[in-house]
């Protein structure tokens, strides 16, 4: 039998190695470590398992989150980097992983692989999968790991559901599945003269302006301005990943003119009726031009509303993309609240597919959607909005837990959340308590 070792590498071979493996994924590079090392406390550990000719099998990142008691875990994001369908391989690395993580006092080991488990085009038909996944789900459970379920929103730590296009195909194919209503929209932005750019780190500001818009919109939290900042900077700081910023923007004095072109043809039209002897069509044509008329005039005013407030450039969409290896992904994208109907947002999407398309980029993944369909899901307006641009419908096999030490893993994850739970809801009865004696 092969001896296996595991040993830490250093950025340049982790990095060699990784971005060679088709199931490499930005989660798992070197930058993302540094990131979560400076930005949420983790202690990244960059490990490799060689074979007895010192070379490299897989890699794994591990994120340490370190606990009370000098006790901690381990998070491993997307997974090993490792052939799943090679059983004695990862028994050797399930081994040598655990071995480490004992030595660290971690109660267990979270994984999350980029399996996939089923997908689906975008004409909902079940697509066949390169691996057995349903044999790699067995094995893993036979060699100790936990699954955690099929979850159906975002409770894991990375999503379960994403939408991915294969940018393998021509652009004309990936554009002709976009759904009927995103090709309108994009053609309405183009018509409006809105444009796109790539931004530079002096947009982040923008950037994260346009994320606090979208976040109280859609009442959640992310993120501080500094948290983007370093992750721009730490993404851009070497070669080996990127994250780019798409702006979508109008330029009100280009839109305007571009109203008024439209404007004169409607007034042309209206002058070549006859007005004193009108058919019945002729006066439906004149009402259709005449509530045209009024729309832009409408249009043309509050446009110059908007200049006054805001200064004739204005950027309404703005998306952060990470490019790592032979992928994409579409990480945050925050919006303006006004000018929704330019449809900015699904021109700056069509614009990065298109220059992931261009950079030779074989995956583009939009990072995240929804299993529970229902339509009352507060996500399902999300999912339907990714939906439109005709990616397959992926459903990744979910997280496992290897636990080390079973009696803190209970007190962990059953008796610290119940006592949480406790404590949140008694604070919640205390303060409506206390409204009603002040009443």
């Amino acid at each position: 039998m092969e001896m296996y070792k595991l040993v830490r590498l250093k950025e340049e071979k982790y990095e060699s190695f990784l971005k060679e493996q088709p199931k490499s994924h930005f989660l798992q590079s070197y930058a993302w470590g540094e990131l979560s090392k400076v930005k949420k406390n983790l202690t990244p550990y960059y490990l490799g398992l060689i074979d007895e000719k010192k070379n490299i099998v897989a890699t794994a990142l591990l994120l340490q989150k370190h606990l009370p008691l000098n006790y901690c875990y381990f998070y491993c994001p997307r997974g090993y980097i490792i052939d799943y369908e090679n059983e004695e391989l990862l028994t050797e690395m399930t081994k040598q992983i655990i071995k480490f993580a004992k030595s660290k006092k971690a109660i267990f080991v979270k994984i999350d692989p980029d399996l996939i488990y089923k997908d689906y085009n975008y004409l909902d038909e079940e697509q066949p999968l390169p691996y057995d996944t349903n044999k790699i789900f067995e094995n893993l459970k036979k060699l100790g790991y936990k699954h955690l379920g099929f979850t159906k929103n975002f409770e894991t730590m990375q999503p379960r559901y994403t939408f991915r296009i294969d940018l393998n195909q021509s652009l004309e194919e990936i554009e002709s599945h976009f759904s009927k209503t995103t090709k309108q929209r994009i053609a309405k932005a183009k018509k409006l003269d809105t444009y796109v750019e790539i931004g530079t780190e002096k947009d982040l500001k923008e950037f994260y302006h346009l994320m606090t818009l979208t976040e109280s919109r859609k009442d959640f939290v992310s993120y501080n301005e500094d948290y983007y900042d370093t992750l721009y900077d730490i993404l851009n700081g070497g070669e080996n990943s990127k994250a780019i910023l798409f702006l979508g923007k109008v330029d009100i004095d280009k839109t305007i003119k571009k109203i008024k072109e439209n404007l004169k043809q409607v007034n042309n039209q209206i002058s070549i009726l006859p007005i004193d002897n009108l058919s019945k069509s002729a006066k439906n044509k004149l009402n259709e031009l005449t509530k045209q008329k009024e729309n832009y005039n409408q249009e043309i005013k509050k446009y110059e509303e908007y200049k006054k407030e805001y200064g004739n450039n204005l950027t309404l969409s703005a998306h952060m993309i990470v490019e790592y290896a032979d992928k994409a992904w579409v990480l945050y994208a925050g919006n303006h609240n006004i000018l929704t109907e330019t449809y900015v947002n699904y021109y700056t999407y069509e614009e990065h597919i298109k220059y992931c398309k261009e950079k030779g980029l074989k995956v583009y993944d939009q990072f995240g959607t929804i299993g529970d369909l229902s339509k009352d899901n507060p996500r399902f307006g999300l999912h339907e909005f990714k939906k439109k641009f005709g990616g397959d419908y992926i459903e990744f096999l979910g997280e496992f837990d290897y636990v080390t030490n079973r009696l803190m893993y209970f007190i962990f994850t059953k008796l610290v959340p119940f006592y949480r739970k406790r404590i949140r809801n008694k604070s919640k009865k205390e303060i409506e308590n206390e409204v009603k004696n002040t009443k």
